[in-house]
């Protein structure tokens, strides 16, 4: 599957403890940064920290990544989302709801949140297409 490849979910998929989302989610390959750190605001070159990550499954409200480290809990982030057809990443604030080990890495739930500052109506538009063309 590509990485950018999203479809519904099987049923087949391995089963993370139980799911508290109230929306229906896709299962999804493709890949989101997470801000950890941001830079200096006057300096020219970035002394942010960026954590890539894959994102297994997606709603309108969260997301499901997998991360190299674990993430604090209600830690709140600055997020791009390349997700499918869509030329730009959306730009999102995402709150880590919970983190746990997995294989060799770490699954990693994040609520979106909602906010003017961000693409977060394109994003919900962006889920209910695919949902539509699922």
């Amino acid at each position: 599957m590509a990485d950018n490849d999203y479809s519904f979910g099987t049923g087949n998929e391995p089963q993370v403890d139980q799911d508290n989302r109230s929306s229906y989610r896709l299962t999804a390959r493709a890949r989101a940064i997470l801000e950890l750190e941001s830079g200096e605001p006057d300096k020219t070159s970035s002394d942010s920290r960026d954590l890539v990550c894959g994102i297994r499954d997606i709603s309108a409200g969260g997301l499901c990544l997998t991360a190299a480290e674990p993430l604090s809990l209600d830690a709140l982030l600055p997020a791009r989302v390349f997700l499918g057809n869509h030329r730009e990443p959306f730009l999102l604030m995402v709150e880590v709801v919970w983190c746990r080990p997995h294989e060799q890495a770490f699954l990693v739930g994040v609520r979106i949140i909602e906010s003017d500052d961000t693409a977060y109506v394109e994003w919900v538009e962006a889920v209910a297409l695919a949902m539509e063309q699922g």
